[in-house]
């Protein structure tokens, strides 16, 4: 048990509802979610009565049920536009994308994807020698077109409106061709259990493409996307090298990373 775990009372001998509740709402305060698993082990009862206390919590909005467990937020994200994300967390966004540009060799070959955190990773790319750039999105390469060393590639396909970025066959096609050092990705939610995701399923395609053509893939997300989850499962924890993230990420999302092999720097 995790030393996180053990700054709870649990309730002595078989508790009753009123116990359990209790229990599990100062859980869930301190930690943001329960796992069935580690609740049904601390109260000594079944995954059948965990589940049913969970439902009956949500029915009261106290929390919202996940697959293995529950959290205190809303964990499913929705599709917003590439202007209206920009101005939210801009200032985490900002330091996230100075500190990813640090990683950038010279003469080095990168793939950009789309968002609003890698879009902040382009402003504060200055290159040194000749950089080439793969990306899908529009506004990643406007910003890199200024940089005389910078070549860019633009991915060709189906123009995602919402994120001004392409999809599709067609740009996972180019990628065949291509092999790349590192990988700037941006996610719209970090689940424990369902991995990285986005909102939108052929951009999540078009990702699993880019981590196939990468040798290291670095996921850039400020602290409001750990705990959501989008429509489209980029992959699991495992296949990420390395995340870079603000000082919001809590104690147990940040070791639960660690534990899955990825590298967190919390700028």
């Amino acid at each position: 048990m995790s030393a996180l775990k053990t700054n709870f009372q649990k309730p002595a001998g078989i508790p009753g509802l009123a116990e359990r509740h209790h229990y599990i709402l100062s859980r869930l305060k301190t930690e943001g979610h329960v796992n069935v698993h580690d609740l049904c082990k601390d109260l000594n009862v079944s995954s059948v009565t965990i589940r049913k206390d969970l439902k009956l919590l949500e029915d009261k909005n106290l929390l919202f049920r996940t697959h293995g467990g529950g959290t205190s937020s809303n964990p499913y994200t929705a599709d917003r536009p590439v202007n209206e994300k920009e101005s939210i967390r801009s200032e985490e966004k900002a330091a996230i994308g100075y500190a990813a540009a640090a990683l950038i060799e010279p003469n080095d070959c990168i793939i950009i994807a789309s968002g609003t955190t890698v879009l902040s990773l382009a402003r504060n790319i200055n290159p040194q020698g000749n950089l080439t750039v793969i990306t899908a999105a529009l506004g990643v390469a406007n910003e890199l077109n200024r940089h005389p060393q910078a070549e860019v590639l633009m991915l060709g396909g189906i123009l995602r409106k919402s994120s001004s970025s392409s999809t599709g066959i067609y740009a996972e096609k180019i990628l065949d061709d291509i092999s790349c050092s590192k990988l700037f990705l941006g996610v719209d939610g970090i689940d424990l259990e369902f991995g990285f995701t986005t909102t939108n399923v052929m951009e999540a395609q078009l990702n699993r493409k880019m981590i196939a053509t990468a040798q290291k893939t670095i996921v850039l997300a400020d602290s409001t996307k750990f705990g959501k989850r989008g429509f489209g499962k980029i992959c699991p924890l495992e296949e990420i090298d390395q995340v870079i993230t603000d000082k919001g990420i809590s104690e147990h999302m940040l070791q639960t990373l660690k534990e899955a092999g990825v590298e967190v720097m919390v700028v």
